[in-house]
């Protein structure tokens, strides 16, 4: 009998910790006699693959093994490389798909394809006969859809943003606020040199954790998209950390969706194949109304892509490694459909989260002070280590 093949995948935008993630897989994978084949590119791999191109299979596959990966945890990125196709919503087709009549949806933007039967057709061609799909609400939407088609699924949450559903935690939050902390900390001393204001932009598309987070342990004013602040407030509270810091600066941290009372974040470029477009920087905006009421000058700094690069830190390590063993025992104990999470403080197995429900958010009332523009410090005994419950 043949061994089982587990596919992997890692979809989306890259963070630390996808490719220990990758390694636990094939470390679990490998004991339980199971052959593993990463699936290259997300779901690219799986839409745009043509067998009887040899050159198409080794862009899109690859097999792994304890040689080659026995030191990719100590690096960042995925060794699979990432796309943000989405296979319900194929803007155009690779050449060998164009004549198979796939359904169309007309837009606005134009005609896209839903080639789900083709993705289900290549996971039977590459003999896969378990996926695990490793990425954030948009890889995990199509990751659901699998598995209502019937596909053994198994997925885990990655997203510096930490907005999945249904779980307390996704792989490259840790690393993302240790980095905004330690950016900030290290930026301390220009911006007080000069008795400046920084302002710090971090991701937060849709969800406030990393700005709320590393703002809690900055002890620093933040904005988060799930509550509208009044910008006459948050200038005067950031005039008065400066005045009552002995070095003449103060600092604050905005999520990059965050907005104020009367203010439209814009957008621009073309939306990706999950409808997203690139924000305006609202660091710049709100620099933009400081100089121009106090005559203050301002340090803005875009943290964004800085966050997502490099070596994961320990606690993205060890989660990436334990959500990949655990999915390997799902498989084995046949437990598909299924995500790995943490919840109540706990590694648990959930449900692959709808994606008709959209991302978790902050519970303003319990996690914000919205009165002071910052993180509430109070009545934290009995939460979770990650302070809010999935």
């Amino acid at each position: 009998m043949a061994a089982k093949r587990i596919g992997v995948l890692t979809g989306g935008g890259d963070v630390p910790g996808l490719n220990s993630a990758i390694k636990g897989i094939v470390e679990a994978g490998l004991i339980e006699g199971y052959e593993i084949l990463g699936v290259c590119r997300g779901w690219e791999g799986l839409t745009h693959i043509k067998f009887d191109d040899p050159g198409s299979v080794t862009r899109y596959t690859m097999a792994l093994d304890r040689h080659n990966t026995r030191t990719i945890d100590r690096t960042g990125g995925t060794i699979l490389h990432t796309s943000r196709t989405n296979p319900i919503k194929m803007k155009s087709l690779p050449d060998h798909l164009e004549d198979i009549g796939f359904p169309k949806n007309q837009t606005s933007k134009g005609v896209t394809y839903d080639v789900t039967k083709q993705v289900l057709e290549n996971l039977e061609a590459l003999r896969i006969d378990c996926l695990i799909s490793i990425g954030g609400d948009d890889t995990l939407s199509f990751s659901s859809i699998l598995n209502s088609k019937g596909v053994p699924i198994v997925a885990i949450p990655k997203t510096m943003d930490n907005d999945v559903r249904n779980t307390e935690y996704c792989l490259g939050f840790s690393t993302a606020i240790t980095r905004a902390v330690d950016a900030i900390q290290r930026q301390r001393s220009t911006v007080a040199s000069h008795e400046r204001i920084g302002i710090f932009r971090v991701f937060g598309r849709d969800a406030g954790y990393t700005s709320l987070y590393t703002a809690m342990v900055t002890a620093i004013r933040c904005g988060i998209p799930e509550f509208q602040f009044n910008l006459d407030k948050m200038i005067d509270l950031v005039m008065e950390d400066k005045r009552n810091n002995s070095s003449r600066y103060s600092l604050v941290v905005l999520s990059e969706g965050c907005t104020w009372e009367g203010y439209s974040l814009g957008e621009y470029g073309e939306p990706d194949a999950y409808g997203h477009r690139k924000k305006r920087n609202v660091g710049e905006d709100f620099g933009a109304e400081i100089r121009a009421r106090m005559k203050e000058e301002t340090v803005i700094s875009d943290l964004t892509y800085e966050l997502r690069s490099g070596e994961a830190d320990f606690i993205d390590k060890m989660v990436a490694t334990t959500f990949g063993n655990m999915a390997v025992e799902c498989i084995r104990d046949k437990r598909t459909g299924v995500m790995t999470a943490i919840r109540n403080g706990c590694y648990a197995l959930v449900e692959i989260p709808d994606p008709k429900m959209g991302p978790r958010h902050i519970d303003v009332y319990t996690m914000f002070d919205m009165e002071r523009y910052r993180p509430s410090y109070s009545n934290k005994a009995g939460l979770p280590l990650f302070l809010t419950r999935a």
